[in-house]
């Protein structure tokens, strides 16, 4: 009974936690929005919006009610920063932060409550990892807001321009997408490659994840050192990397081209550009809907034929233990590595001579079916309550629950009921695959894995 108690004891539900922590954070940052102080004109800002933008922070999504700039003071967009970087690191990194900033030993449930919230294999490390996890975000952060700060500074200032700089910078590395700038987000800045490739490449590196900073990094220091020849590089890398690496530039070149195909002569969107900008804001398109939020062409101007392209790249998203949103690049690539191996008739799933557990390709396809599951249901109660078309409807919820913050211009002009249903959509979003994955990765323990069940067979198709 005594051994039973003490296992127990260390079985804290880790998606709980997250679940808990993340709506605490959402209801303080409401609160504090709510304040006159955080209002430009020093009035108290509508709780429903207040609330909108906290949860779009948290969740680093970049959906607004209101428009970011010219509604909150300093101290609101401070708030708003704060929450965002919250967001972006989850609550785990944040809490084992502060211990560390305090010196304070982090125990043994701490340890396994990242183990889980990560889902890392084993539990020595896991405090060592958040710490290279937190040095690796704030370098990455810095350099993107030293990137930004030649043009901020020099249009608005040397203070205001740094505050500027950081801000976008944070907002662009966690794939939250919500800009000091105006309602027009990033559309001033289509034909500057500045702004464009510095935003570009904080979305690309926080959305690979950082087990694959890690081992790309790990395999570049032994190519200098000369312990690995060049032609092993790619050979080494684990399965994971390879899934993540190969899918995210099928994605970003592949929807570059389509977006480049559609709408070439698309007068609202690129058909006025020249041909070097058409390139340069079809690439940001197709980054930017990796979750990220920021615009340079509004999204109603694209053809509804590049909505459907970004759509998809946008339910996709990121990658796993990063910042970005979607079912993950490793679950689509899973699912299509499943495909293929059925059609060759293999009778493993298998990606460059390795087999995918079999862990792993049922927590995908539970993931991939819970968020498909999750667009329908709420698109079919947008439309119901705003009377918008399809097309706006399912990008709009898409958006929330890819925690992405591309819209139609649907957003500002959602009544009440059509608020409360995209602020349920982005809690989910950030939440739900995560959370699925944790509990998923407990289930496995379950005593009863071994025992033989007896087969039937069904029909199918």
């Amino acid at each position: 009974m005594a051994e039973k108690q003490s296992k127990n004891k260390w079985h804290t539900p880790a998606e709980r936690i997250m679940m808990l922590g993340f709506a605490a954070v959402i209801l303080m940052g409401t609160i504090l929005l709510c304040l006159p102080v955080s209002a430009a004109d020093g009035k108290s800002v509508y709780w429903l919006d207040a609330l909108f933008t906290a949860t779009t922070s948290v969740c680093v999504t970049g959906l607004v009610t209101v428009p970011t700039a010219t509604t909150w003071s300093t101290f609101g967009k401070i708030v708003i920063l704060g929450l965002i970087q919250f967001g972006g690191l989850g609550i785990m990194a944040c809490l084992t932060m502060v211990f560390l900033i305090l010196r304070r030993k982090i125990s043994l449930q701490s340890r396994k409550l990242i183990q889980d919230t990560y889902n890392l294999p084993v539990l020595k490390g896991s405090v060592g990892i958040v710490r290279r996890l937190l040095i690796g975000t704030a370098t990455v952060e810095i350099a993107g807001a030293v990137l930004y700060s030649f043009w901020f500074v020099p249009e608005y200032g040397f203070w205001k321009g740094i505050g500027y700089s950081i801000f976008h910078a944070v907002s662009a590395f966690c794939n939250a997408g919500i800009d000091l700038v105006g309602e027009a987000s990033f559309a001033p800045f289509v034909t500057n490659p500045l702004i464009n490739f510095t935003t570009m490449g904080l979305i690309l590196l926080s959305g690979l994840g950082f087990p694959v900073w890690w081992e790309v990094m790990e395999r570049v220091q032994e190519l200098v050192k000369g312990k690995r020849p060049r032609k092993n590089f790619v050979r080494g890398f684990t399965l994971h990397t390879k899934l993540v690496l190969t899918t995210t530039m099928i994605l970003v070149f592949g929807g570059a081209l389509l977006i480049l195909a559609l709408d070439w002569n698309h007068a609202p969107s690129l058909g006025s550009l020249k041909p070097a900008q058409k390139v340069m804001a079809a690439f940001f398109q197709s980054v930017t809907t990796r979750t990220a939020g920021f615009e340079t062409i509004p999204q109603a101007d694209f053809s509804d034929s590049s909505a459907m392209v970004s759509m998809v790249l946008m339910f996709i998203g990121g990658s796993p233990m990063g910042t970005a949103g979607g079912v993950k690049t490793t679950t689509v690539a899973i699912l299509v590595v499943l495909v293929a191996s059925y059609i060759r008739g293999d009778s493993d799933t298998v990606a460059w001579g390795r087999k995918v557990m079999e862990e792993n390709i049922r927590t995908a396809v539970v993931i991939f079916f819970f968020v498909l599951t999750t667009v329908f249901t709420a698109t079919v109660l947008l439309i119901s309550v705003t009377g918008s078309p399809l097309l706006d409807c399912t990008y709009e919820i898409i958006s929330a629950v890819a925690t992405v913050g591309l819209t139609r211009s649907l957003t500002p002009t959602l009544p009440f009921m059509g608020k409360v249903i995209v602020i349920l959509v982005m809690f989910m979003g950030r939440i739900g695959p995560v959370t699925l994955a944790v509990a998923l990765r407990r289930r496995t323990g379950r005593k009863d894995v071994d025992i033989q069940r007896p087969e039937q067979r069904i029909l199918i198709g």
